[in-house]
C-alpha cells in the first residue's frame, strides 16, 4: 500500500513532511470560511477536498461509495463500511496524489492551504470510553495514594475503564476553561466550592471505532482489529483536586467531563500497518490474559510503536518568544493491553459499539520521569515543581498555559508519519 520512503507526491511540500507525507493520508472534516464542513485528506500543509474530487468524477467503485458515505460533515457512515472501503479509498488517493499523476491539474482546484481551513471533530461521537491501560501511569499514581500496593488486584486481569462524556469532546485548538467544583482542602473536614487549583493534562491515544456490533453479540479478540478505523491523539484534561474528592466509590465524574481535546485527523489503520509490532512481554509473574482476551496474532502484531510527546508553553514564554518546552517523551508501547483487547473487552458483555465511538487509552507514561504523561506524576502530586526555561515553575497548569501533544511513527525503510498536533490553552474560570 505504498509505505516505502521513496514514494513521492506532486504536492511538493508533502515530500518529507513531518506528519502528512503521501504515505499517511489521514481523514477528517474541515470547512473553509463561510462554507459547511466537508470531508478531506491531509497532504503536506494542504487539505484535499474529497467531495470536490467526487464531484469531478475522479472516484469510482468502492472508493466512490466511501466518499459518498463521508458527506454531511461526519465520517460515521464511512467508518461503518469497514476496512474494504478504507483500502479502496487509500489506493485511489495514492494514485491521484502520486508524482506523475495525470489528474494533477484537476486536483489543484480541490487543494486548499490547511492554514486557511477550520478543522472539526471527524465524527459524531455517540459514546466515549476512557481506559487506563498505561501501566506505568497506573503504578505512579497508585504509589501516591498506596505506596505499598500501587496496583489493585484486578488491573492485570481486566482492562479498566469508565464511560466519559461525549458532549464535551473538542478538536485541537479549543480553549480549556478552568472548571469549578467541590474540593476538600487539606486539613479540612468539609468541602468548598470554587475553581480547580490542580488542573492537569493526560497524554493519551484516541481510538476510533469502525464497524460496530449488534447488541448482545460480542466481538471476538481475533476479529477485533477489523473494528478499528484509526487513531488520533487525546488530552484527557483532569481536575485533580475535584477528582480526589469525588472519585470514591464510583470513579471520575466532573473532574474529567469539562473538556477532552482530540487531534482532528484520523490516521487510518492501514497507514499505521508498518508500525505494528509485538505486544511487549508481560513481566515475569504477571497473569496471562483470560482466553477471551488472548489471541496469538494480536500478541505478535497487535501493538503500535508510536512516539508520543508533550510540550508546554506558558503566556510568559510566548511573550519572551521562547519555544515550547518538552515535558515528556513516551511511546504507545507502554500500553499494558492492545487496542484489540480493549475492543473485545468492551463488547464481551453484549455492549453495542457504534461507528464513530471513541476510546481513550488512558495516560501513556513511560518508566522514567522524562516520559511521564501528566504533571501529577512529574511533580509527584505537587511536591516537586517543574522548572521552565522562562524561570517559572509549575506544579499544575496555570491560566495561559498551552499544552501541545504530538505523535510520530518512525521505522527504518518506511516513511515517517505523524498525527498533527493536539493543542489546548487554559483560560480562567467563569
Amino acid at each position: 500500500m505504498n509505505h516505502t520512503a521513496i514514494a513521492r507526491s506532486w504536492v511538493e511540500h508533502a515530500n518529507g513532511h513531518r506528519d502528512f507525507p503521501l504515505q499517511n493520508l489521514p481523514l477528517g472534516i474541515f470547512s473553509r470560511p463561510g462554507q459547511a464542513p466537508r470531508s478531506g485528506v491531509a497532504i503536506g500543509d494542504a487539505i484535499l477536498d474529497l467531495e470536490a474530487v467526487l464531484a469531478a468524477g475522479l472516484f469510482n467503485g468502492a472508493a466512490k461509495a466511501a466518499v459518498e458515505a463521508m458527506q454531511g460533515g461526519a465520517l460515521n457512515a464511512f467508518f461503518a463500511l469497514g476496512r474494504p472501503a478504507r483500502v479502496a479509498l487509500r489506493e485511489r488517493l495514492l494514485g491521484l496524489l502520486a508524482e506523475g499523476s495525470e489528474h494533477q491539474g484537476a486536483l489543484q482546484a480541490a487543494l486548499y492551504p490547511a492554514s486557511d481551513c477550520t478543522l472539526h471533530l471527524p465524527a459524531k461521537v455517540g459514546d466515549y470510553t476512557d481506559f487506563y491501560v498505561g501501566i506505568q501511569h497506573a503504578t505512579n499514581v497508585g504509589k501516591l495514594f498506596r505506596p505499598d500496593n500501587p496496583l489493585l488486584p484486578n488491573y492485570k486481569y481486566v482492562p479498566i475503564g469508565y464511560h466519559g462524556r461525549a458532549s464535551t469532546l473538542r478538536p485541537s485548538g479549543t480553549d480549556v476553561r478552568r472548571p469549578k467544583g467541590q474540593t476538600l482542602p487539606a486539613g479540612q473536614t468539609e468541602p468548598s466550592f470554587g475553581p480547580c487549583a490542580r488542573l492537569d493534562y493526560e497524554l493519551e491515544l484516541g481510538i476510533w471505532i469502525g464497524q460496530g456490533n449488534p447488541m448482545g453479540q460480542a466481538i471476538p479478540i481475533g476479529e477485533a482489529d477489523e473494528h478499528l478505523a484509526g487513531l488520533c491523539l487525546l488530552n484527557d484534561w483532569s481536575a485533580r483536586d475535584i477528582q480526589a474528592w469525588e472519585y470514591q466509590p464510583l470513579g471520575p465524574f466532573l473532574s474529567k467531563s469539562f473538556i477532552t481535546t482530540l487531534s482532528p485527523w484520523v490516521v487510518t489503520a492501514e497507514a499505521l500497518e508498518p508500525f505494528r509490532c509485538a505486544q511487549p512481554a508481560r513481566p515475569e509473574g504477571d497473569p496471562q490474559p483470560l482466553p477471551y482476551l488472548l489471541d496469538a496474532r494480536d500478541q505478535a502484531n497487535g501493538a503500535f510503536d508510536i512516539e508520543l510527546e508533550v510540550l508546554l508553553r506558558t503566556a510568559r514564554m510566548r511573550e519572551q518568544n521562547l519555544p515550547a518546552h518538552r515535558l515528556a517523551l513516551s511511546n504507545t508501547l507502554n500500553m499494558y493491553w492492545t487496542v484489540a483487547q480493549l475492543i473485545a473487552h468492551h463488547s464481551v458483555n453484549g455492549c453495542a459499539l457504534q461507528p464513530g465511538d471513541l476510546f481513550g487509552s488512558g495516560t501513556l507514561s513511560g518508566p522514567t520521569p522524562g516520559s511521564y504523561g501528566s504533571l501529577l506524576e512529574i511533580s509527584e502530586g505537587g511536591k516537586h515543581p517543574v522548572l521552565l526555561p522562562s524561570g517559572e515553575q509549575r506544579k499544575f497548569l496555570e491560566d495561559g498555559d498551552e499544552v501541545i501533544l504530538r505523535a510520530r511513527c518512525v521505522r527504518e525503510g518506511v516513511a515517517s508519519i505523524g498525527f498533527g498536533e493536539c493543542r489546548g490553552t487554559v483560560v480562567a474560570a467563569n
